[in-house]
């Protein structure tokens, strides 16, 4: 087996890992951790250099979901006692992207609960994007409102979204497990849709829900066929009241291995730290940007997140410098 860092030369030479080595990544003793993150921040740095991308999340709608995932506090199925409320208003949303743009996040993720947007929920997020466009024209819009069709799609690319969100979240082997009211080839469907509208793809994992090893291997390489340009990587907060409570299978060190699995087999995209990273990656936070070249600032859907000031005071101390003009030139390359 070749030393991390051959591995990583032969991915800067367009070569693919074999799946003997992507195990031989998530298996790295502990001893062999630093030299693996060296490796993988080698390739990040030919595509990214130093430069970290900030995204904000505003949770437009909350609960009242009749999906039945069993990692999520806003299931028809959750007892998980979070606050629920119908769709906010434009002047909401276009607040949430004025607080976004104080806290220099490059990306504003509009986030509504549910199988997939009511028309009078889509009319308001279309008005608020609108808005958001003519005061903040360099912002990158973020949707994630759940499964569409094609019209939807073209109304959000016409309003001015940038990049759309439809996470796969596992493997097509374990997503039965997780839930049963969609289906994998549902996800994936809507990814394609929103390709096909011109929106950029942003798609990503829950890592630490039961899955095997060969399951995230899967999901990495299933997120490099759908060329994802956008891949957040969560890690599971288990919440009380949902199926999946009291599961706790990762540690710190396990996560900083499958952010570089990532990086390794999709090692141009943008791969984002996302949700669970303060309770799982804990102290090791700032190692995750060695492999990955984005993170969330502020709150998730229905759990509390770092201050945004503390995050960039991390960026800071690492010697990184915040990306806000990274992602126009990823939207001006997917038009043409």
């Amino acid at each position: 087996m070749q030393s991390f860092e051959e591995m990583a030369a032969r991915v800067l030479a367009g070569e693919e890992l074999s799946d003997a080595e992507a195990m031989a990544i998530l298996q790295c003793s502990d001893e062999e951790l630093l030299p693996l993150l060296q490796a993988a921040y080698q390739i990040r740095k030919h595509y990214f250099g130093k430069k970290v991308k900030l995204n904000m999340i505003m949770n437009t709608k909350s609960g009242l979901c009749p999906e039945n995932c069993g990692y999520c506090a806003q299931s028809i199925i959750s007892k998980a006692p979070v606050e629920k409320y119908s769709m906010m208003k434009k002047e909401e949303i276009v607040a949430g992207a004025r607080r976004a743009h104080g806290l220099k996040a490059g990306t504003y993720c509009i986030v509504a609960s549910g199988r997939g947007p009511a028309n009078r929920e889509l009319d308001i997020v279309v008005d608020a994007v609108k808005e958001i466009k003519q005061t903040y024209e360099q912002m990158t819009v973020c949707a994630c409102l759940g499964i569409l069709n094609g019209e939807q799609a073209t109304r959000l690319k016409e309003a001015g979204v940038d990049r759309y969100n439809h996470n796969i979240n596992t493997s097509s082997s374990h997503h039965p497990a997780i839930t049963t009211s969609h289906t994998y080839e549902d996800r994936v469907e809507t990814v394609e849709t929103i390709k096909q509208a011109g929106i950029s793809p942003c798609s990503g994992v829950i890592v630490g829900m039961k899955e095997t090893l060969e399951d995230i291997i899967d999901m990495a390489r299933s997120l490099k066929q759908l060329d994802a340009d956008s891949i957040p990587v969560n890690f599971l907060h288990a919440i009380e009241g949902t199926p999946l409570e009291g599961t706790d299978e990762l540690n710190p060190r396990y996560c900083l291995k499958v952010l570089c699995l990532f990086r390794f087999i999709n090692p141009s995209k943008e791969i984002r730290i996302s949700g669970g990273r303060e309770v799982n990656l804990r102290s090791l936070q700032p190692l995750g940007l060695y492999p990955a070249n984005s993170i969330f600032i502020g709150d998730y859907l229905t759990t509390e997140g770092n201050a945004g000031l503390a995050d960039q005071q991390m960026l800071e101390d690492m010697g990184f410098e915040v990306d806000l003009v990274a992602m126009d030139k990823e939207i001006g390359e997917l038009q043409h």
